[in-house]
């Protein structure tokens, strides 16, 4: 079976035949497909290199293993040290074939702070996206010290090298599935959705992708130094030298142990960067001139990526989440939000302007609005505007659903948007994400985030007006419906202007 999911579950890829299994509506998953050879061994802290063709058909009936990392996620494979073959990609096809041929393809890019996370975690089941007529395509890829560590002599972003390999793979593979190679849209959420805003800056992805939708896009980049910085503490923890033969010398587990050692040490008051006081994310794309040129938002601005089209959405109450998860470094004074601004280089009066906007909340609340649009919100705002000024096409949303449940409304926090794009809502997990068990009104928005991500892979139209040069049209995701606003006249937008964001320096 070489064509459409309705007629078989073996398919044939470049490197070899796979067999797949049925899903529940009669589409098919094909799942741990190999698109780079195990990047271990000789290999290891090296651009991804093509998978080894195999004879006969291979069984893809389950999650490849996942990237060397600590972190247990419900739902999802744990990874074990001897697990190499971690660059896998898997593919979700619907029943039947696409009305007027191929259908569009959409690449997921999990999250996870560029150091956890997989593409075989529940909420990222492929199916319904594939029942709304796309070919769905998860990616795993090397992430903390393995996928973005600075190691001496070799290429920094190898994590984002990794997934300019798998949409290699799509463009010369996807057909088999009934994908279009011509209409192919990257998606991702949080530092999935960085990863993906950093291939439009790539000159290495240029032309292998069409569309891009970022939800909640970090804000943060690192510049060579600060990576050589943590790079050195890293080894430091692991006891090695901080040079190549000295991390080649320590065991991924070993770096793994590390980098949770140097990520607690920030929690403690020792960070690398002041920013990771607050936020103890070890790991980010290095802007390094060569693999990742500049920023996203320098690239975007300077119409790297103009031919693409682009969608943004971001939660309104991000860093609640983080907060709840004890992610993020509490703050309760006032004098403790104004060391948070200096650390973040944000203007003095920027505190004092929130409390103003948000009058009688407390220092906490203040605290996390402020964060989360440092973060993401602004951010993520300001890409789509920037894109547009430099003649590329851009739509702008915001999840802001909310539920009044037994001990208070839920928020539209960090994640929360993510199963209600998937059509995942009773999926492992996402109850704590959505706070509330999934209503009529919860599935009704789900229903209508799925088309609109449909439609846009399709047409690069979800529905609602593209930014102009005079309007910032935003579509805000709620129950029990959804509305559309102007951020022309946004009073906390207004705040930011004249705010840069440029890459963390020490």
């Amino acid at each position: 079976m070489s064509g459409t999911a309705g007629a078989g579950t073996e398919f044939h890829t470049p490197k070899g035949r796979v067999r797949g299994r049925r899903t529940d509506d009669g589409g098919v998953a094909v799942l741990g497909i190999p698109y780079g050879a195990p990047p271990f061994g000789p290999y290891r802290f090296r651009a991804p290199r093509p998978a080894a063709s195999w004879s006969g058909t291979r069984d893809c009936g389950d999650f490849g293993p996942i990237s060397p990392q600590s972190a247990r996620l419900p739902g999802a494979p744990v990874w074990r040290p001897g697990d190499e073959d971690v660059l896998t990609l898997n593919v979700w096809a619907g029943p039947g074939t696409a009305a007027g041929g191929a259908r569009p393809v959409l690449v997921w890019v999990h999250g996870g702070a560029y150091t956890f996370g997989s593409p075989a975690q529940p909420d990222f089941d492929g199916a319904a996206l594939a029942r709304a007529g796309l070919v769905v395509v998860s990616v795993g890829h090397r992430v903390g010290f393995e996928g973005f560590g600075h190691v001496p002599g070799f290429p920094d972003n190898r994590g984002l090298l990794d997934l300019v390999a798998a949409l290699r793979w799509v463009q010369d593979g996807i057909a088999a599935f009934g994908g279009d190679p011509g209409r192919v849209t990257v998606a991702g959420q949080s530092s999935g959705a960085g990863s993906a805003v950093c291939l439009m800056a790539m000159e290495e992805a240029r032309g292998l992708f069409h569309r891009v939708v970022a939800h909640s896009v970090p804000s943060a980049f690192y510049v060579p130094e600060v990576a050589a910085a943590i790079t050195s503490a890293v080894a430091a923890e692991a006891g090695v030298a901080a040079t190549a033969d000295g991390l080649l010398s320590a065991a991924p587990e070993r770096l793994v142990a590390a980098s949770d050692g140097v990520a607690a040490r920030c929690r403690e008051g020792g960070p690398v960067a002041a920013v990771q006081a607050y936020n103890p994310v070890v790991y980010q794309p290095v802007v390094d001139g060569e693999v990742l040129p500049a920023t996203p938002l320098d690239a975007l601005g300077a119409g790297a990526a103009r031919e693409v089209d682009l969608l943004v959405c971001h939660t309104l109450e991000e860093c609640w989440f983080l907060h709840r998860v004890g992610a993020i470094r509490d703050v309760t004074s006032e004098e403790e939000l104004g060391a948070f601004a200096r650390a973040f280089g944000l203007p003095a009066a920027l505190p004092d302007a929130y409390r103003e906007l948000m009058p009688g909340a407390p220092v906490r609340d203040r605290y996390l609005a402020l964060f989360g649009d440092a973060q993401f919100g602004e951010y993520s705002s300001r890409l789509a505007e920037q894109h547009v000024r430099a003649g590329g096409r851009a739509h702008l949303s915001r999840f802001a659903r909310r539920r009044q449940v037994e001990g208070g409304p839920t928020r539209p926090w960090h994640t929360a948007d993510v199963p209600f794009a998937f059509a995942n809502l009773d999926a492992e997990g996402a109850d704590f994400l959505l706070g509330a068990a999934p209503d009529a009104a919860d599935r009704a928005l789900s229903s209508r985030m799925v088309r609109a991500w449909a439609d846009f892979a399709a047409t690069g139209d979800p529905g609602w007006p593209a930014l102009t040069e005079g309007a910032t049209p935003v579509h805000h995701w709620a129950v029990p419906e959804d509305r559309v606003t102007d951020d022309r006249g946004s009073a906390r937008r207004a705040l930011w202007r004249g705010v840069g964001f440029g890459p963390i320096r020490r």
